[in-house]
């Protein structure tokens, strides 16, 4: 008599609660990172019963606008500009306070958004990379300098090297070229184009100054 495979299932009725058992593993699974990002990309708008809605609007000054948002005690102010004011430009990349990418002025002091709560600002003034431009469309002289010299590839943490290098241009309008790098150091490229990055920079640094004594 010839034996089975090892493999093969003698009662029918155990190969269907196979199938099944399979397919009920791998639907949690795919449930189970679904909801993990769902969680991720929503946590900032997720109701919460411990305070009413009511209780959580508050009042934010973002580009010399008071805006009226809803914000929850853990919301962190990156959450609130990307996604409750649309304000894209502040990017999220490591959410942990070491890229950069996220950097935005807070009474005229560069800080990353991603670890700052939302109602700690309520009595600042915001500065994002959407309000540098002048009301007439100007760019602000960061901007036309990273134009002219192209100084970035992705792009993707480029507002954040914006907002630093305002920041840091505000106490050191003549700043020389290691001053800046040391400046804006909190910043990090992923592309690694720190040499164009600076050039960049700089340039804006000579546009400003220029400006000045137009």
């Amino acid at each position: 008599m010839s034996e089975k495979p090892a493999g093969d299932v003698k009662n029918p009725k155990d190969a269907i609660k196979a199938v099944s058992r399979r397919r009920f593993i791998q639907g949690v699974i795919a449930g189970g990172a679904g909801v993990s990002a769902a969680t991720y990309l929503f946590r900032a708008s997720t109701p919460s019963s411990a305070a009413s809605t009511g209780d959580r609007l508050i009042t934010i000054n973002v580009n010399g606008q008071d805006r009226r948002v809803d914000v929850m005690k853990q919301e962190t102010l990156a959450m609130t500009l990307r996604y409750k004011l649309g304000l894209t430009g502040t990017k999220i990349g490591c959410d942990r306070a070491e890229c950069g990418a996220c950097t935005v002025l807070i009474d005229g002091v560069p800080r990353y958004s991603c670890s700052t709560l939302t109602h700690t600002v309520r009595n600042a003034k915001v500065l994002t990379v959407e309000g540098l431009a002048s009301a007439d469309g100007k760019l602000h002289p960061v901007q036309q300098g990273i134009i002219e010299e192209q100084g970035f590839q992705c792009a993707f943490c480029m507002s954040g090297f914006i907002m630093a290098t305002v920041a840091f241009l505000e106490k050191n309008p003549n700043p020389t070229r290691t001053e800046l790098a040391h400046g804006i150091s909190g910043n990090l490229c992923r592309c690694q184009d720190y040499d164009k990055i600076l050039t960049a920079m700089m340039r804006g640094a000579e546009i400003m100054r220029e400006q000045k004594h137009a």
